[in-house]
C-alpha cells in the first residue's frame, strides 16, 4: 500500500537498514512510487537530519527543546512532518512535469513494473494523434502516486529515560515516545515493529485514532509487523486484535540471510516457513478478523463488513529477479525487500564514499556475524568498515571500548546502578576486570573476553554513512551492516540499474554461479549452528542437546522441502547446481551432533 491507501507501483520495498544508511531515503525514491523504511532509533540524527533538509528546501529550523520530557516524539515528529511536507511537494512537481525524456514523470513510469500503468505509458508513448496523446498523458498523471514513508522500531531497545535518579515515567520511554511521534506525525503510512511483543507499547496503540478504520473502512496508520513464522504472526496478531488493533502486514525476514541484525529461527528455513504462510493465510486472517470485529463493537465503532486488507512479504537474501518472482509466484508474497543491494545506489541511500569503495571491494569472507551489538543479537558487519578498525585499534592500545557518545544502547546493569552500554569504554573495563578474577579455562576466558570486546558502538557509528556524507560530523567512523549477498554485486549502481535488476531488465551480479538464496541461508544455519556447537565443546554454549537436536532436525527438514519443490520452481543448470548444493549441504547437518549423545 502507498501513503494514499492504494495498490503500491511496484513490487519491492527497501526495508530499513541501519539508523542513517534509509533515513531520507523516501527523499530520494518516494516520488517514484518506491516505498521505503525510516529508522526511529536515533532521535538526535533525525534533529540533524531535520535541520539539514530544512536549510536544503529553504525552511525555517526551530531546534526541539532538549529539556522537554517528550524530546524524542517532537523530535520524530517534527522530522516525519518534514519528510511528507518535501515529497508531497516533489509529487506535485513530478505530476506537472512534461512527458519528454528525462524527465520526473518519465522516469515514474519508466521504472515501473510490467503492468497496467507501464503498458499505458508505453501506449501513450506511441499515440500519433497530438488530441489522443495529451489525453492519454492527463490520465496517467494522477498515476503517478508516491511510494510509503514507512518507519521501523525495534521493539525490544526500549531504554526507559531517567532524570537524575528517578526514572520517569513509562510513558517517556524510547520505544513509546518513537512511536508517538509517528501516531501524531502527518504520515498516512505504516510503522514496522521487530523484535516481538513490548506489552506496554502494544498496549499503547489503541489511543491514537489513525490506527482505527475511517467510515470507508480505511487506516491512516498501518501496523507492519516482522515476524519469523505463523505461530508469532498468530500471537503477535491476536493480541493486537483483542485491542481493536489491525495488522495490515506481516513482513516475513530471513532469520539469518539478512542484513543488520540477525534473528535465529532454531534451524527453520524461509522456503518452509513461507509455505505454511501461504497455506494458512485465510485461517490466520479470519482468526484475526474475528478478535478485531469483537474488539471494535466494544469500544462502539464501525465493525468492516469483511477482514481489511493482510499483506504477506518477504526479505532477506534475495539477489535475482529469478528469486523475487518464485517468491511471489510459488509461495504466494504480495511484495519483497531488497535491502543490501541499495547500499551500493548513493543516490537512494546513504553510504560515505569511502566505505561505498568497501562495499564494492567487498567478500564475502569481509562480512561476519559478529557480537558486535549491544543488544546480545548477532549483528552482521563488514569488517573492514572505518568501525571495526578503530575498535580493533583500541584493544590493540589497551583501551577496548568506546566513547558513549548517543547513549542510546545503554540498556546493561550488570556492573553498575545506572543502565551502561556494553559497547562502551566504562562497561568493558568493568566487565574485563571482573573476567581476570573467574574460574574459567582458557579457552573460555578467550572466548569471553572476545565476546566483550567485540559489542560496539552501532548507535553512533551506524549513523555514521549519513553524517560522513553530509557533512554533518565529517569525522565519524562509520560502521555498515550488509547481509553476505553485498559478495554478489560490486559496483555503484544508479536508481535505473537496481529496478532494472530487481525486474529482470539487466544483471547487476558480480558472479552469476552465487549460491541461490535458499542454499545460502542453508550454509549460514549450518555454520551457526557448528559455532554454538564448539561453544558448547568448551562449556559456554546456553543451548542444550535438545535444542541442538531441534536445531538439526528442522535444517534436515528444509533440505527434505526444497528437494520436494525445486523442480517446480527451476529449471537447467540453475536445478542441477541447487540440487547438487543441497546434497552437500545435507552431508554437513548430519555430521552436526550435540556434545552430550
Amino acid at each position: 500500500m502507498n501513503r494514499t491507501g492504494a495498490a503500491s507501483a511496484h513490487t519491492f520495498h527497501i526495508p530499513v537498514m541501519g539508523t542513517g544508511f534509509t533515513v531520507d531515503t523516501a527523499l530520494h525514491v518516494a516520488r517514484y512510487g518506491i516505498s521505503s523504511v525510516v529508522s526511529l532509533v536515533d532521535d538526535l540524527l533525525l534533529e540533524q537530519m531535520r535541520r539539514y533538509h530544512c536549510e536544503r528546501a529553504g525552511e525555517p529550523f526551530e531546534p526541539t527543546d532538549p529539556k522537554a520530557p517528550d524530546v524524542r516524539a517532537r523530535r520524530t515528529r517534527a522530522y516525519l512532518d518534514l519528510l511528507d511536507r518535501l515529497v508531497s511537494r516533489q509529487v506535485v512537481e513530478l505530476q506537472r512535469s512534461p512527458f519528454v525524456p528525462g524527465s520526473e514523470i518519465t522516469r515514474y513510469f519508466e521504472l515501473l513494473p510490467d503492468g497496467p500503468d507501464r503498458d499505458a505509458y508505453l501506449a501513450m508513448l506511441a499515440e500519433t494523434d497530438p488530441a489522443a496523446r495529451r489525453t492519454a498523458e492527463d490520465r496517467l498523471r494522477p498515476k503517478a502516486g508516491p511510494g510509503s514513508i514507512d518507519v521501523n522500531i525495534m521493539t525490544k531497545s526500549d531504554r526507559d529515560l531517567f532524570n537524575s535518579a528517578e526514572g520517569q515515567p513509562s510513558a517517556y520511554g524510547d520505544v513509546l515516545m518513537s512511536f508517538r511521534g509517528f501516531a501524531e506525525s502527518t504520515l498516512s503510512s505504516a510503522v514496522v515493529l521487530s523484535a516481538g511483543i513490548n506489552p506496554r507499547l502494544f498496549a499503547s496503540i489503541p489511543q491514537f485514532e489513525g490506527f482505527f478504520p475511517d467510515a470507508l473502512g480505511r487506516l491512516k496508520k498501518r501496523i507492519v509487523l516482522k515476524v519469523s513464522d505463523v505461530r508469532s504472526a498468530l500471537v503477535q496478531g491476536k493480541f493486537l486484535a483483542k485491542r481493536g488493533v489491525w495488522v495490515s502486514e506481516f513482513r516475513v525476514e530471513s532469520g539469518l540471510n539478512c542484513g543488520g541484525h540477525a534473528f535465529s529461527t532454531l534451524g527453520t528455513l524461509l522456503g518452509p516457513i513461507l509455505a505454511e504462510f501461504r497455506a494458512r493465510r485465510a485461517e490466520l486472517v479470519d482468526s484475526l478478523h474475528e478478535l478485531y470485529a469483537k474488539a471494535l463493537r466494544a469500544l462502539g465503532r464501525t465493525v468492516p463488513a469483511a477482514p481489511c486488507p493482510v499483506r504477506i512479504t518477504a526479505q532477506g537474501g534475495i539477489g535475482t529477479a529469478a528469486e523475487d518472482a518464485l517468491l511471489r509466484r510459488h509461495l504466494g508474497v504480495d511484495g519483497t525487500g531488497w535491502g543490501t543491494p541499495w547500499l551500493l545506489v548513493p543516490e537512494a541511500v546513504n553510504v560515505d564514499s569511502a566505505t561505498l569503495e568497501r562495499l564494492a571491494r567487498a567478500t564475502e569472507d569481509d562480512v561476519t556475524l559478529s557480537q558486535g551489538s549491544p543488544l546480545g543479537i548477532p549483528f552482521w558487519m563488514l569488517k573492514t568498515s572505518a568501525s571495526e578498525q578503530v575498535r580493533r585499534d583500541r584493544i590493540r592500545d589497551g583501551r577496548p571500548g568506546a566513547p558513549c557518545v548517543k547513549g542510546l544502547m545503554r540498556f546493561n546493569t550488570e556492573l553498575t546502578e545506572q543502565p551502561v552500554c556494553t559497547g562502551s569504554r566504562a562497561y568493558q573495563r568493568r566487565r574485563l576486570a571482573v573476567l581476570a578474577t573467574e574460574d574459567l579455562t582458557a579457552d573460555q576466558r578467550a572466548a569471553l573476553r572476545r565476546d566483550v570486546e567485540a559489542k560496539a558502538c552501532i548507535c553512533n557509528d551506524l549513523a555514521g554513512g549519513a553524517t560522513v556524507k553530509l557533512g554533518i560530523e565529517p569525522d565519524a567512523t562509520p560502521t555498515v551492516c550488509p547481509s553476505p549477498s553485498i559478495a554478489d554485486f560490486s559496483r555503484v549502481a544508479t536508481i535505473e540499474e537496481m529496478v532494472g535488476h530487481i525486474y529482470g531488465r539487466l544483471s547487476l551480479l558480480t558472479d552469476s554461479t552465487r549460491p541461490h538464496m535458499f542454499v545460502r541461508e542453508l550454509r549460514l544455519n549450518v555454520a551457526y549452528l557448528r559455532r554454538e556447537l564448539e561453544r558448547q565443546a568448551i562449556e559456554l554454549s546456553t543451548r542444550t542437546a535438545d535444542h541442538i537436536r531441534e536445531f538439526r532436525q528442522n535444517l534436515a527438514d528444509g533440505v527434505t522441502f526444497y528437494r520436494q519443490h525445486a523442480a517446480e520452481w527451476l529449471d537447467g543448470a540453475t536445478l542441477a547446481r541447487f540440487r547438487a548444493d543441497l546434497e552437500a549441504l545435507a552431508g554437513d547437518i548430519a555430521a552436526l551432533q550435540p556434545a552430550t549423545a
